[in-house]
């Protein structure tokens, strides 16, 4: 018989997260992918300022907190001083997409030896739910409560297609946490972009698409839906890129 034990990754704590959120099982996912890699005491996460601004509460490894948009830097930083360590990225579709834009970019461009967790839930979660580069077109969000316009907020920004069309890139896949199934596939995902890097293949990022009820205003049930039937229509999962050997 199986039996689910915590990650000893992850700390004994009760996250802040609001019910249904995707970003529980995204960290459960990280911090299992570190166990069994047997690399927690060499590794080194960076923490942004959205959601996950709390992750140093809840990873039994080091993490720096960074400046809004700017964990690309920080990472590069830390990699580039102690390259032995295991160097991972965790940020928002808020924090990568809008004000981390260029940061992610270029260190892609570069071809940093990182990995990257990417969480698109389509709005600004921590500040009340307002239009992200993300949101999709007719989405009603606090600051759009019509639903986006092309005409006044143009079209969603696919970041993963973006990054895609850089040559340092090795490795980029879209997934999602909304079944089972589609969470089997984020942690085989994730584990792959982590062994990238132990490999010293390049610059890998896993985008995930997470549920989001509270800003979204829709139950639990339907955020899993609504992923299925509406995100994945302009984010459709999987491999974007894989330069592999």
């Amino acid at each position: 018989m199986t039996v689910m034990k915590k990650p000893e990754t992850l700390k004994e704590a009760v996250t802040h997260y609001c019910p249904g959120c995707g970003h529980g099982i995204i960290h459960r996912l990280v911090a299992e992918v570190i166990d069994e890699l047997k690399i927690r005491e060499k590794t080194v996460g960076t923490a942004p300022v959205g959601c996950a601004v709390l992750l140093y509460d809840y990873f039994n490894c080091d993490i720096i907190e960074c400046a809004h948009g700017r964990i690309p830097a920080v990472a590069t930083g830390i990699k580039r001083v102690h390259p032995d360590l295991v160097v991972f990225g965790y940020s928002g579709d808020g924090d990568m997409a809008a004000i981390g834009t260029a940061e992610i970019v270029h260190a892609v461009n570069r071809g940093e030896n990182l990995t990257f967790i990417f969480v698109n839930n389509a709005v600004y979660g921590m500040t009340g739910g307002q239009m992200a580069p993300t949101t999709m077109l007719g989405q009603k969000t606090t600051t759009t409560p019509y639903g986006r316009e092309i005409k006044e907020a143009g079209y969603p920004l696919r970041v993963s297609e973006m990054l895609a069309t850089l040559d340092g890139a090795c490795y980029i896949e879209r997934c999602a946490v909304n079944n089972a199934a589609n969470v089997i596939k984020t942690k085989k995902a994730i584990k792959k972009a982590f062994q990238n890097q132990i490999d010293k293949k390049g610059f890998s990022i896993v985008e995930v698409l997470s549920q989001c009820p509270t800003n979204w205003g829709i139950a639990t049930i339907k955020s899993n839906e609504f992923i299925e039937k509406e995100m994945m229509k302009i984010y459709p999962l999987g491999v974007l890129k894989d330069k592999g050997d």
